[in-house]
């Protein structure tokens, strides 16, 4: 199938290589011109801009950092709206606020496209080996049709209810990865502080109830100061501010993701907001004293 891929940034250039692989044709686009150069060299064809892909390609994915940009790469001047066609289907793959998603669904029904949203997890490792969780909102029926290209990305393909339900989904997967990741901070913080070893801290437990995806991916970063991006800070502070703007408006008490956040803000002001979001150690350490690794 011809696929427009829009957005190809540290996620979205490894998942067009997979839909690459699995034999779907790439017509691709993003506004920095190397990352187009790279998926171009993978086998992509390069589009024009947004309309002109969903003037050539049944089924257009959006891979954006945030809602604004989704808005305007969907509904704006040179957009995907204007160049489609009554048809066309609509994967946002971008983590954005599920408002805003079903603002995008009502300004795409209008034009007779049809809309999943379908933001993951797994940061880019996952996305490279194509093993991502995807959550996603949208009509069954579509779901189960574009179901087989998600596969060529994802390994947990989630259908979580009407549109706008993936990315309340994936609000809820940040919240609780930025806890996990902030109680393992402060955990091996307390260890090292306490004259124990993180590294036999980890061993011992990660075995056991405390044990988690989160901490096996972590720790290790934590415990060798290796804060290179799998997932930035500054996209996790993204996140959490969707969160909390979503939790405000629903009426959701926000109390520890309020706090997380912080922590986070923190460390974007001291210069760390491309940091891996494992550099909540950093926080502990500037507020201790004490490095957990090297």
């Amino acid at each position: 199938m011809k696929i427009g891929f829009i957005g190809l940034g540290i996620m979205g250039k490894p998942m067009v290589k997979n839909l690459l692989k699995a034999g779907h044709e790439v017509v691709a686009y993003d506004i920095v011109a190397e990352n187009l150069q790279t998926a171009v060299r993978d086998g992509a064809v390069a589009g024009k801009n947004a309309a002109a892909i969903a003037a050539e390609c049944p089924v257009v994915i959006t891979m954006l950092p945030n809602s604004p940009h989704v808005k305007a790469v969907v509904m704006e001047k040179d957009g995907v709206l204007e160049g489609a066609k009554a048809g066309l289907i609509l994967i946002d793959m971008s983590s954005i606020a599920p408002l805003a998603s079903k603002e995008i669904c009502e300004a795409c029904k209008k034009k007779g496209v049809r809309m999943l949203d379908a933001p993951v997890s797994g940061g880019e490792p996952k996305a490279i080996d194509g093993s991502l969780s995807i959550m996603v909102g949208g009509d069954k029926a579509l779901f189960e049709e574009m179901k087989p290209i998600l596969s060529c990305m994802g390994a947990s393909i989630v259908l979580c209810g009407d549109v706008g339900a993936g990315n309340t989904t994936k609000l809820a997967n940040q919240m609780i990865v930025a806890g996990n990741i902030a109680v393992l901070a402060e955990a091996l913080t307390l260890a090292k502080k306490a004259g124990v070893d993180p590294e036999t801290v980890f061993q011992a437990i990660k075995g056991g109830l405390a044990g988690s995806t989160v901490m096996n991916a972590k720790a290790p970063m934590m415990i060798e100061g290796n804060f290179k991006p799998g997932f930035r800070i500054d996209l996790h502070i993204k996140d959490l501010n969707n969160a909390l703007e979503t939790g405000h408006k629903v009426g959701a008490p926000m109390l520890l993701t309020a706090n997380v956040q912080e922590m986070f803000e923190i460390l974007h002001a001291d210069g760390c907001g491309s940091d891996d979001h494992s550099g909540l150690a950093k926080y502990y350490a500037k507020i201790s004293g004490s490095k957990i690794g090297k």
